[in-house]
């Protein structure tokens, strides 16, 4: 076949057989970490799915808790490799859902990506990294529970027709003004899925933008703030990992969420758990998935 023939014989190809007979002649795409996206139709890995449910399945026979007692995600940013355990179920999630707020403080106030004064991001890092209640109340009701919503679900970040999302419907640590997501009735709720995708927009620089997302990752790591040591942190304790992390503790409500880097591995884990020995399972699962990564 001529040079000059080839556009000829391809348009024969489309219009005779078909599109999917020609897939062939289109060069096969391969998604960067920048181009990857997380939604609801986005497929798991089958062999880190397999390692995933085995790990979740032990832990769970050795601390007693059931399937519907723990959700888990993990998303390798080296290698884009996803496995997900119930990814859109939404549970109550404790502090997790202050993410919500760090990111809606950057979305109502765009200077502060570039011209975050010291105090407010002492404050914000109190708030992140720390848990504080006080500081997340006064953003809170700063910015008001409703507007912090809006921008969550401008991202979607919460979707009722898909199990729901990251959810900020009460100041913490207080009464009064209350905002129950739809579907749970949740005063802060959070889906695995939704997790993995905001600390993914983090990690690519989508979050409001670029600089705004350095700063938020700044805040989350704020060294002269320490690492509360437990669930992930307390597992991975010893290892040459950085992490940057929001955990989430309400009676037997015990989560944790982190982008975890180290030696050749570099990923994302969301787990949110609903049983006394969540904790131990946080630990033991932060342990069992690094392991799987760097083994990878």
């Amino acid at each position: 076949m001529t040079r000059r023939n080839r556009p000829v014989a391809h348009l024969m190809c489309v219009l005779g057989m078909g599109l999917s007979a020609c897939a062939s002649v289109a060069p096969r795409t391969v998604p960067t970490l920048q181009s990857f996206t997380l939604g609801y139709d986005t497929a798991v890995t089958a062999a880190l799915q397999t390692e995933l449910e085995a790990i979740d399945a032990s832990l769970r026979a050795r601390y007693g808790m059931t399937p519907e007692q723990t959700a888990v995600g993990v998303l390798d940013l080296e290698h884009l490799r996803l496995a997900m355990l119930h990814p859109d179920r939404i549970e109550y999630a404790a502090s997790v859902p202050k993410v919500g707020i760090l990111l809606a403080y950057f979305h109502l106030h765009p200077e502060a990506a570039t011209q975050l004064d010291a105090k407010t991001r002492k404050e914000l890092g109190l708030m992140a990294k720390a848990s504080s209640n006080e500081m997340a109340t006064r953003f809170s009701r700063e910015l008001g529970l409703k507007q912090i919503q809006s921008v969550l679900d401008a991202y979607g970040f919460y979707d009722k027709d898909h199990g729901g999302g990251l959810w900020v419907g009460k100041h913490y640590g207080e009464s009064g003004e209350r905002y129950g997501d739809p579907l749970g009735d949740n005063s802060h709720g959070a889906t695995i899925r939704q997790l993995l995708r905001y600390f993914l927009l983090l990690e690519q620089g989508k979050l409001e933008s670029p600089a705004a997302s350095r700063t938020m990752r700044e805040i989350f790591e704020s060294p002269d703030i320490p690492h509360d040591d437990i669930k992930f942190v307390k597992g991975l304790s010893g290892r040459d990992v950085r992490l940057i992390r929001k955990w989430g503790s309400w009676e037997d409500w015990l989560h944790d969420s982190a982008v975890v880097t180290g030696p050749g591995r570099r990923y994302i884990l969301a787990a949110l758990t609903h049983h006394p020995k969540g904790d131990a399972y946080l630990e033991e699962l932060a342990r069992a998935v690094d392991d799987l990564m760097g083994r990878d």
